[in-house]
């Protein structure tokens, strides 16, 4: 099951997964995507792909995802990659907005986690990655919530992946730097793909792949990309996170 399965980073998790042989369930708001997508994989490499459209920072919609989780009977990976970004001064942004980043970011990722470990447990396999961003590293101005659900993604991974030691179940939070998505096509971010240089920019489909191969390696965090390793190296020294403050700060005032 993989959630923001329409585009992205969870569209290129549905495409390398049903590569390999996974039925899937694909899961997005976008109806008309998610159809696509499955008509695409099916036709490609000859998987069941089923889609079911589901708002998550709506409670319901959770709840139904849920109770489609305990309808599967052999659940190997759950990938929580639903998400997006709400760009400005926290006391500018409607309340409404940055709880329903929660919910989704959050409380979904909990709800969806709780309800698919049993059956993973029971059978001694399976795999949660949860998308999370190396912004968990770090306390950016303008983007105070996302920043801090991100961290609650990284430590939540990391506390299940050592509870599930010796059960055949791996944890993973997926932490990719500046990627080539539809995220900064988003209202508020216009400026992103302008001031920011190139080189600092990967493609979905490598971030996937250094997902998958930290997987297999047993790696609660995962950071692909050497220059994103770098940046969190800096921003994890005292010093360093003093400084990417300040150029994060005047990256947004200008």
């Amino acid at each position: 099951m993989i959630t923001g399965a329409s585009s992205g980073i969870g569209a290129v998790f549905a495409r390398r997964l049903a590569s390999q042989g996974y039925n899937l369930v694909l899961v997005a708001r976008r109806e008309a995507l998610l159809r696509s997508l499955a008509d695409e994989v099916q036709q490609k490499f000859r998987v069941n792909a089923r889609f079911f459209p589901a708002d998550l920072s709506n409670p319901i919609h959770v709840e139904r995802l849920e109770k489609r989780i305990a309808e599967i009977g052999d659940l190997d990976f759950l990938i929580n990659n639903a998400g997006f970004g709400v760009p400005g001064r926290f006391t500018e942004i409607e309340p409404e907005r940055n709880l329903a980043m929660i919910q989704v970011h959050v409380v979904a990722t909990v709800r969806l986690c709780r309800a698919a470990l049993p059956g993973m447990i029971a059978r001694g396999r399976g795999s949660i990655i949860n998308v999370s961003s190396v912004a968990a590293f770090m306390a950016s101005p303008r983007n105070t919530t996302y920043c801090a659900t991100k961290a609650y993604l990284n430590l939540f991974s990391e506390g299940l992946q050592d509870e599930l030691q010796g059960t055949g179940v791996r944890v993973q939070a997926l932490c990719p730097g500046l990627t080539h998505t539809e995220f900064h096509n988003q209202a508020g971010y216009e400026d992103y793909k302008r001031k920011i240089p190139k080189f600092l920019w990967m493609s979905a489909e490598d971030v996937v792949t250094e997902s998958l191969d930290a997987l297999k390696k047993g790696r609660a965090i995962c950071v692909p990309g050497f220059k994103n390793r770098l940046i969190v190296a800096v921003i994890r020294n005292r010093l360093g996170a003093r400084l990417t403050r300040m150029v994060t700060a005047r990256f947004h005032r200008e």
